[in-house]
């Protein structure tokens, strides 16, 4: 993930942010994003909020094997690392925005993507003299922030 995959066509007044290869789940990543884009900023934040705290629960569309039914929710979980890094990342395009002079009280999450990032490769000694692959998985993570209506 060398740029941002969103271009802006000169005249959009847009804030962005990213995580580069933040480590946690893509999995996770893909359903917290799902539930934040499209939202404004401040429900986005309290929505991250309620899931680090386990008030509210993420719907897990796409990635939801076996996974537990939530009260108003259906199979949902509550990834609080991921809704920690994403608030990190969220936070940041609110402050570049707030550089950039944009109105913070007007925006949305206009692009909230992710991707794999590399896998950390490592190993767990086992009994007689054996080893497990013990690999980390990353995540890039991109938000995009722009005025509502625009």
């Amino acid at each position: 993930m060398r740029g941002y995959t969103y271009q802006t066509e000169g005249t959009d007044e847009v804030a962005r942010a990213r995580a580069i290869e933040a480590p946690m789940s893509p999995k996770k990543t893909y359903e917290v994003l799902n539930a934040i884009r499209g939202l404004p900023l401040e429900k986005a934040k309290a929505l991250l909020e309620d899931v680090i705290e386990e008030r509210r629960a993420i719907p897990f569309r796409r990635y939801n094997q076996e996974t537990a039914h939530k009260t108003g929710v259906g199979p949902g979980r509550y990834p609080k690392k991921v809704a920690k890094t994403v608030l990190q990342v969220l936070t940041n395009a609110e402050a570049n925005a707030e550089y950039e002079g944009i109105d913070t009280d007007a925006l949305v999450v206009r692009v909230a993507a992710c991707a794999r990032g590399r896998i950390k490769k490592a190993n767990m000694p086992r009994a007689h003299g054996r080893a497990t692959a013990w690999n980390e998985q990353t995540t890039n993570v991109e938000i995009v922030l722009a005025e509502r209506g625009g």
